[in-house]
């Protein structure tokens, strides 16, 4: 299975001036498709960081969606940085062109064109709102040849750009979809101390060493301690069964998380 990820672009998310609308909604959009985020990455309207960063991830295997940063301003560096990134010129797609033609008339020159000039051999991802494309790339990637793109940019608009990360899966990625079972389970305990549940927490992950054990304290207004378990559902089941065990040998009460 491959690892999705996501990056959210522009100052103005780092600055407080607008709230992230992407990433909860990434997992949202993810998770109804039986798959789940494997990181998250914020970057600033900073060029020379943002290329840094898409230089890793297309040479990954990874599958990631870039929000923002895809508009006419100068202030929008995502194009122009990822063609950086894979070592490739900025050419008009002439598809792209066609959609803001259509959607705009004469009003799509001389600056709304601009948001058709994408890094060479770019794919189109259509935008149901307004017609201005998103776009695809990525690497060649010897481990998936029939896969050419890894890598989707779309608007940091969330009307535009969530319906767009849908259709991306849909289209090209349904046969992930559903593909591997998981669980998630926990239970609260009242009154809980974390440092007293460590070992209780490595005693789980070396008898369940394929899932993850979490543990999510709370002070206000009762303090407590939220600890489960993830990944597979039979071995989360049976090691659910020991941690309740181990919390009760400990001293605490607890009662099934939601």
């Amino acid at each position: 299975m491959q690892n999705f990820g996501i990056y959210i672009i522009g100052d103005e998310i780092l600055s407080g001036k607008r709230e992230d609308k992407h990433l909860t909604q990434a997992i949202q959009i993810l998770k109804a498709r039986g798959l789940t985020l494997a990181w998250a990455e914020y970057l600033g309207d900073d060029p020379s960081r943002m290329i840094a960063s898409f230089k890793r991830s297309f040479s990954s295997n990874d599958i990631v969606f870039s929000f923002g940063g895809i508009g006419a301003t100068p202030d929008d560096y995502t194009r122009q940085a990822a063609a950086d990134a894979l070592e490739v010129p900025i050419v008009r797609h002439q598809a792209a062109v066609a959609e803001i033609e259509a959607q705009f008339g004469e009003g799509a020159y001389p600056k709304r064109v601009i948001m058709a000039d994408f890094p060479q051999g770019a794919g189109l991802i259509p935008n149901p709102v307004n017609r201005v494309a998103g776009f695809s790339a990525g690497l060649e990637n010897k481990k998936q040849p029939n896969q050419k793109h890894n890598h989707y940019f779309v608007p940091g608009f969330p009307d535009m750009a969530h319906p767009m990360m849908e259709w991306v899966l849909d289209t090209h990625y349904s046969h992930l979809f559903h593909q591997a079972e998981y669980s998630e389970q926990s239970i609260i305990i009242e009154d809980g101390i974390e440092s007293q549940l460590i070992d209780l927490m490595n005693k789980t992950l070396a008898d369940y060493p394929d899932i993850k054990v979490f543990s999510l304290p709370k002070l206000k207004p009762n303090r407590q301690v939220e600890l489960g378990a993830k990944g597979e559902p039979e071995q989360v089941k049976l090691a659910m069964q020991d941690i309740k065990i181990g919390v009760s040998n400990i001293g605490f009460s607890w009662v099934d998380g939601v």
